[in-house]
């Protein structure tokens, strides 16, 4: 059955939910048996080394870059139509933003994306620490949070279009962005066998971890394609879907219709899941002394916060709006890892346990 027949059959929504139904089952089950993880990749950065982790998460955007750029030089993605660049977006939310979330990540220990592998292998503190986040994305669009975000948003707005697309305002074009994301990954496999050497399931998993951004592209651009309705392309992409899964779970009759959000998030709990199952890395853990509540709730608000005021998170923003190289993106990724180095060297300066 082809895509036109499936559609027909099943619905626009249907599809859709299903696409990200199986591109976040493939995240989740990559990202937990490699152990993806931007937060941990930061720390090893500030203590001075570029290891495990770091390789991981360079070698898994490398694989992002190049699978994005693929499909727009072969002409099976349009940039122009995502969210990251056609619409009107800021400067100073991207900016701002990424650095709320950033200083956010330490706290919690980990990102949007992390947190839901954490809960999927049963660390109840990143479940607790999702569900705030998820209530604070919702506030922050449109409940009482959502002034300030306006507010700050407004100090340096940037028209779509061209003025957010680095290839048109650097004027490299498709070949130029391919080039870079070869250069990233051929970096990144520099880096992971020179950290890892011989460890490829390690490496494969990264990989994956990359080509599930591509994927979540490729298929919702190729739905919108095939589509009689209005159908918005799109990747991987956690703060959203978070506060979509939310409000679909308090009321059915508020909540949005299918989409590739509906699917994303439990799919990607149950590849995650599964994959510690699998490893043996299931645990229930709770909190403990040295886990400070207070950081958790106080990360989990910033993040929530800083990723609608940035447009995303580290791997809606970061890597998913990256990938398609993004201004705005860039920017908020850049100022996530600024935050959030900065937010470690605080909390080793004063001796705070993070």
């Amino acid at each position: 059955m082809n895509l036109a027949n499936l559609l027909e059959t099943w619905g626009d929504s249907n599809v859709l939910a299903m696409a990200g139904a199986l591109v976040g089952f493939t995240f989740g089950l990559a990202a937990q048996r490699s152990r993806f993880c931007a937060r941990a990749a930061v720390v090893e950065c500030c203590e001075g080394q570029t290891g495990e982790r770091f390789s991981v998460w360079w070698l898994a955007f490398g694989a992002a870059l190049v699978g994005v750029q693929v499909l727009v030089f072969l002409g099976w993605l349009k940039p122009a139509d995502a969210r990251y660049i056609g619409p009107a977006g800021s400067i100073s939310g991207a900016v701002l933003g990424g650095l709320l979330f950033g200083a956010g990540m330490i706290l919690t220990r980990g990102c949007a994306s992390r947190l839901l592998i954490l809960s999927g292998n049963g660390n109840l503190r990143a479940l607790l620490a999702g569900l705030v986040f998820a209530v604070t994305v919702q506030a922050s669009i449109g409940g009482w949070l959502a002034p300030a975000r306006q507010a700050l948003a407004s100090w340096w707005p940037i028209e779509g279009g061209a003025s957010r697309d680095l290839l048109q305002i650097t004027g490299v074009g498709p070949t130029g962005g391919l080039v870079v994301a070869l250069l990233a990954l051929g970096t990144g496999i520099f880096f992971f066998f020179k950290t890892h050497q011989r460890r490829w399931s390690l490496a494969l998993g990264a990989i994956v971890v990359g080509l599930s951004i591509a994927l979540g592209w490729f298929l919702t651009q190729a739905i919108a394609s095939q589509s009689f309705e209005a159908v918005q392309i799109q990747g991987l992409s956690f703060s959203s879907a978070s506060a979509e899964m939310l409000m679909r779970v308090l009321s059915s009759a508020t909540s949005p219709s299918l989409g590739f959000d509906a699917g994303l998030l439990p799919a990607t709990f149950v590849g995650s899941l599964l994959g510690a199952l699998v490893g043996g890395d299931f645990k229930f853990e709770g909190f403990k002394t040295e886990n400070k509540l207070g950081h958790y709730l106080t990360g989990a608000v910033l993040m929530g916060f800083g990723a609608v005021l940035a447009g995303g998170c580290t791997v809606g923003a970061g890597m998913t709006g990256g990938s398609i190289f993004s201004l705005t993106a860039w920017l908020t990724l850049i100022a996530i890892w600024l935050g959030a180095g900065l937010s470690w060297r605080i909390h080793r300066s004063m001796g705070w346990q993070i």
